[in-house]
């Protein structure tokens, strides 16, 4: 497993409460600039539409230097593969609980591009604060220790 791109932000914005693995629709150039790791995954959200199907929204994917008329758009949305269950499950959570569906990486796994997406309930500022008092607090423990 090659992890290819990590979305830091997310830890730092959200609480994870779930993750899950999924495959992605790629054309071939797209396919080609993630292989490079030309794309960014920073501002992308996952939005399930009414026919319970899930859309990676807003990921960057560079055009392919290589490639000819037939390129791929940069920024289109693409459809995730999950199952009609995981789908279904997703969106209940997502409108009861008003949770939001985020990648956090994307990986190629024996050759083929997977997302994982996690559930995620967003951090208030105070939340964020604490946090980061946390990863200090630990960090000069371990300074500490080491000496």
């Amino acid at each position: 497993m090659k992890i290819l791109a990590n979305n830091k932000k997310v830890g730092h914005d959200y609480y994870i409460l779930e993750t899950f693995e999924c495959g992605i629709v790629l054309k071939g150039t797209e396919i080609k600039s993630i292989r490079l790791g030309k794309f960014s995954i920073n501002e992308a959200y996952v939005k399930i539409s009414n026919d319970f199907q899930a859309y990676i929204i807003n990921m960057h994917v560079a055009k392919y230097e290589q490639g000819n008329i037939f390129n791929h758009k940069e920024t289109r949305n693409k459809k995730l593969l999950l199952s009609k269950r995981e789908i279904i499950k997703l969106s209940q959570k997502l409108k009861l609980e008003g949770l939001t569906l985020v990648p956090t990486k994307v990986y190629l796994n024996e050759g083929l591009c997977k997302i994982e997406i996690a559930l995620c309930k967003g951090k208030k500022l105070y939340d964020k604060r604490e946090s980061q008092r946390e990863k200090d607090a630990t960090k000069r423990m371990e300074k500490v220790i080491k000496y």
